[in-house]
């Protein structure tokens, strides 16, 4: 059964998640502290976190970060859970690795479609299917990347934005059909998600940065290669 760890410090919330979760099927784990967050995981990795951002303990901002920072931990699937809900609070969680964001009140259904829509896409596989840009290989079954046979550590939502840029390279893909074809639903965080995710990508991928063309006030282009 697919594993989900709530981490909210907040008992009745944490429960609404919870029972939610379960009635979608999930297997639920739930912590309450941020500082319990790292071992836990280490130890027993779910398939996705539902991480709140005001945790006792240890900030959730400062969790996500380190779980993205831990090798053995950086593909996890993560959702922050806040109670702000301003762009710069979302943006900032989106930096440091979020592949999700929900702010309070939430629906607990919506909640649980989003674990869902997040965990088709990153464990949706095509077996023995490699997809190659220049010196980056892809390995969508196993989801790594690596560059001239170096591991380059991805978050979920990372590895299938590269994954859909090579798979349509040469297209000019508006920001909204990335959100759409990626994120797959419609989501309410806005179209700076992908920028902060393209950024991210440029970073981790140098080659990206030339590569990787902003289309003004539209989108993005990944250059063909020869």
């Amino acid at each position: 059964m697919i594993q989900i760890l709530v981490v909210e410090d907040d008992p009745d919330i944490s429960e609404l998640i919870a029972h939610s979760l379960r009635k979608g099927g999930y297997s639920v784990e739930t912590l309450t502290t941020g500082s319990a967050v790292m071992a836990h995981v280490r130890a027993n990795a779910p398939d996705a976190i539902v991480l709140d951002v005001m945790l006792p303990g240890l900030d959730g901002r400062l969790v996500c970060q380190a779980l993205r920072n831990d090798p053995s931990t950086a593909a996890i699937p993560i959702i922050m859970v806040t109670a702000r809900g301003d762009e710069a609070d979302r943006v900032a969680g989106l930096e440091l690795g979020a592949d999700d964001y929900v702010t309070k009140p939430f629906s607990p259904r919506e909640l649980t479609a989003r674990v869902a829509a997040l965990l088709r896409r990153t464990r949706r596989a095509e077996p023995e299917t490699t997809l190659r840009y220049g010196p980056i290989v892809i390995d969508i079954d196993r989801h790594t990347v690596r560059v001239d046979g170096t591991d380059v550590q991805l978050t979920a939502k990372e590895f299938l934005l590269l994954q859909y840029f090579v798979q349509h390279r040469g297209r000019v893909l508006s920001r909204d059909l990335l959100l759409s074809d990626v994120w797959g639903y419609t989501y309410t965080g806005g179209t700076r998600t992908v920028d902060v995710h393209v950024r991210r990508l440029r970073e981790k991928l140098p080659l990206l940065a030339d590569a990787l063309v902003t289309i003004k006030q539209f989108g993005y282009k990944l250059q063909e290669r020869g």
